[in-house]
């Protein structure tokens, strides 16, 4: 019994989001379409070291010759996040967008696995563009980043 993986399948079967299980691992995978594209999500319980992890994964792998380009727009959009943070995988040039909680000594409800979805599934699709258009239109990172956060709209405004 995994009460982490119980909280995410009762969250994603609440908002009739179908996900996958991975075999043998405390994973679950889904697809989630955002307005600027469509991604995996990979839920992850890390039960022993009471972790709670969702991660946003780009559909296509960055190109060789673009992942320092793109490391450095995962730098510069990292920069003063609160909520989670990007990754590349320089090797493989998979990236993603990650949050996650210790939830040692509470409970893993509905609204702290909303907490982790929510902000993960908003920032990357609010990336995406920026992120696909350094990996393969060849935009440099500085620029991108500052079209995408031209349009920050400030707390409390909708």
């Amino acid at each position: 019994m995994d009460p982490i993986l119980d909280a995410f399948r009762a969250y994603f079967d609440e908002h009739e989001l179908p996900y996958e299980e991975a075999e043998g691992s405390a994973i679950l995978r889904l697809w989630f379409r955002g307005h600027h594209g469509e991604w995996i999500c990979l839920a992850q319980s890390r039960l022993e070291q009471q972790q709670a992890v969702f991660y946003s994964r780009a559909s296509v792998p960055v190109p060789e010759d673009r992942r320092l380009a793109v490391a450095e727009f995962v730098c510069r959009a990292n920069y003063g996040m609160i909520v989670g943070n990007f990754e590349i995988d320089l090797d493989d040039g998979e990236v993603r967008y990650k949050t996650s909680v210790d939830i040692e000594g509470v409970t893993a409800t509905r609204q702290l696995i909303q907490n982790l979805v929510a902000p993960n599934v908003i920032t990357m699709d609010r990336y995406l563009p920026g992120l696909l258009s350094v990996a393969f239109g060849g935009k440099h990172p500085a620029e991108a980043i500052a079209e995408i956060e031209a349009h920050r709209t400030p707390i409390g405004e909708a």
